[in-house]
């Protein structure tokens, strides 16, 4: 992921939770940016997509917008082994911890649940509101609880000599499919950054956002 070229005069900022960040670049992208299905369909919207993250997807239809935003959270500690860190809550705050040493099946099946009673909603509750859009940090989320909902990582934030900051966002949909790194359709020539400027509405290709609605773990 890390792979995705910077605009001229920027450099890449790890933020407050500079491990997770280095995590987050560190994923790798498919030769294939065709987004897929559970199914193994093709979506029929190709246009969103700048690039497709090799992440799994499953085969049922589960691992939709908020639930590949937690799959990329547990992952990272997963491959720290730091499995006391990886719980969501659902809607009424009951706590969803992935069991210690937890093998691969063991922790696919734990995603299950968790995609099963977590979405939108509750990750909204369990994040916390960033006050500043202009602190956006690799990592955070933009996010709108409900039905319909949706939510977006910040998979990488940039910084040029005028403080001026960059990121990129990456999404999972309905159904569930290939998480991607997400277009600017705001801003062709920046694409696939976005410019944390002074803009009230963040528009992504299959969502609006306010800056209002980003959040951080």
């Amino acid at each position: 992921m890390g792979d995705i070229a910077l605009p001229s005069g920027y450099k890449r900022v790890d933020g407050r939770d500079s491990a997770f960040a280095r995590w987050l670049r560190r994923v790798p992208l498919k030769a294939d940016a065709a987004v897929y299905l559970y199914n193994g369909q093709p979506k029929r919207y190709q246009g969103a997509q700048y690039a497709v993250l090799d992440v799994p997807v499953g085969n049922k239809d589960l691992q939709q917008c908020a639930d590949a935003v937690m799959r990329l959270r547990a992952e990272f500690f997963y491959d720290r082994k730091m499995y006391d860190r990886i719980w969501f809550t659902d809607n009424n705050g009951k706590k969803y911890s992935c069991p210690p040493g937890a093998d691969r099946p063991r922790f696919e099946k734990y995603l299950e649940q968790v995609y099963a009673w977590c979405g939108t909603l509750s990750l909204e509750k369990q994040l916390k509101k960033v006050a500043a859009f202009k602190d956006i940090q690799p990592g955070d989320v933009l996010i709108k609880g409900g039905s319909p909902g949706h939510a977006v990582l910040v998979m990488d934030v940039a910084v040029n000599s005028s403080g001026e900051k960059i990121y990129l966002l990456a999404q999972s949909y309905m159904p569930a499919q290939s998480i991607h790194i997400l277009k600017n359709p705001m801003d062709e020539s920046l694409s696939p950054w976005y410019k944390a400027g002074d803009e009230l509405n963040i528009k992504t290709p299959e969502w609006d956002f306010t800056q209002q609605q980003l959040k951080r773990w």
